[in-house]
């Protein structure tokens, strides 16, 4: 085949950004420019909403699974739980990737941007880079542990795991044993601290970066009316999904504040984007060519981090490595496969108009 890519990706014009003709600058409003300046008193509100909406959906399943008073039944968090993998992944491709594309993609762009997939190439990049640093991280975690004579489960990293509790006992004779120096370890959770820590960083700032895009979008968006309803929904379904994830942590007690902090960080993250937007609105264009190379940038890179935890952190540690899970009941394993499901299928039915 003769084709490159720039047969599949719409291609600039002849009249580049630059150019004496900006017919082609006009159509596309690829100048510096400025958004749109209208209903400003409901898009400062919109800050107030959003802070609500998506710091209650993060934080709630955290306070609940804490709370003594407040007795949530299991169903609802195992709910909250599997919907929310369903939403975190259909965001990576719905809500990131597929923007990515098309930011990198834009015919304001010059025509080496439409040569190559840089978009699919950067959430490629992103997978590998996530992947080889936790590589290293549980390699010096499980280096760490062995120096203490303790044994690590392969499969105990997963964020919100019910696996990701620290040592296992020693395999003698083909059976587990406790040996007395482990009791003696118990409260020496390294590895399993490390690399949950890990897997909030990394699930946390892939959906930082989406969040803050989304609050200078809909500051300077003209269709911001639909925009605003669709965004409400989104931001509390992926809290919702971060939150019940932090809320199965299993952390040392000097770190319990860190799922608490996390939901909090979530919550901000769009507000603030809301309102640096406002702030900038005379002059940030989100059609321009700079932001168009940064937004398909920095989406096509968060997609890679949320396609990675998805996938590898949620999926396949919530049912192929998950014992319980695996030993599970036909009914329960269609409850959490649906509960997935549909999150997926509503996060993704939302990316029609955001």
């Amino acid at each position: 085949m003769s084709s490159t890519f720039s047969d599949i990706l719409p291609t600039p014009t002849d009249a580049l950004p630059g150019d004496s003709d900006h017919s082609h600058d006009e159509e596309h409003n690829c100048g510096a420019g400025g958004g749109a300046d209208t209903l400003f008193g409901l898009r400062v509100a919109a800050i107030f909403v959003i802070l609500l909406g998506s710091t209650l959906g993060a934080l709630f399943p955290v306070l609940a699974r804490r709370s003594s008073w407040l007795h949530v039944p299991k169903g609802v968090f195992d709910f909250a739980r599997y919907f929310g993998s369903g939403v975190i992944i259909a965001t990576a491709f719905i809500h990131l990737l597929a923007p990515g594309l098309e930011a990198l993609g834009s015919p304001c762009l010059a025509e080496g941007w439409h040569e190559y997939p840089y978009a699919l190439a950067l959430c490629l990049l992103s997978i590998f880079c996530i992947f080889v640093v936790e590589l290293i991280a549980f390699r010096w975690g499980t280096t760490k542990l062995a120096k203490l004579g303790l044994y690590h489960d392969a499969h105990g990293h997963a964020v919100g795991s019910h696996a990701a509790h620290g040592p296992e006992g020693d395999l003698v004779d083909g059976k587990a044993e406790q040996s007395s120096d482990l009791e003696a370890h118990k409260p020496t959770y390294d590895n399993s601290t490390i690399a949950q820590m890990i897997g909030i960083a990394i699930l946390e700032f892939g959906v930082v970066l989406h969040s803050i895009l989304i609050g200078l979008t809909l500051a300077v968006d003209e269709d911001f009316k639909i925009l605003f309803v669709v965004i409400v929904f989104h931001q509390t379904f992926e809290g919702l999904g971060i939150g019940s994830r932090l809320a199965y942590l299993r952390l040392p007690e000097k770190y319990n504040y860190v799922p608490i902090l996390a939901a909090l960080v979530y919550g901000i993250t769009t507000p603030v984007g809301i309102a640096v937007g406002l702030g900038i609105r005379s002059t940030y264009n989100p059609e321009s060519t700079t932001a168009s190379i940064v937004s398909g940038t920095m989406d096509s890179i968060s997609a890679g981090i949320l396609i990675y935890t998805g996938l590898v952190e949620l999926l396949a540690h919530d049912f192929l490595f998950n014992k319980e899970m695996m030993n599970a009941s036909n009914g329960k394993l269609a409850y959490a496969l649906g509960s997935m499901m549909l999150g997926c299928a509503l996060m993704s039915l939302l990316g029609k108009w955001a």
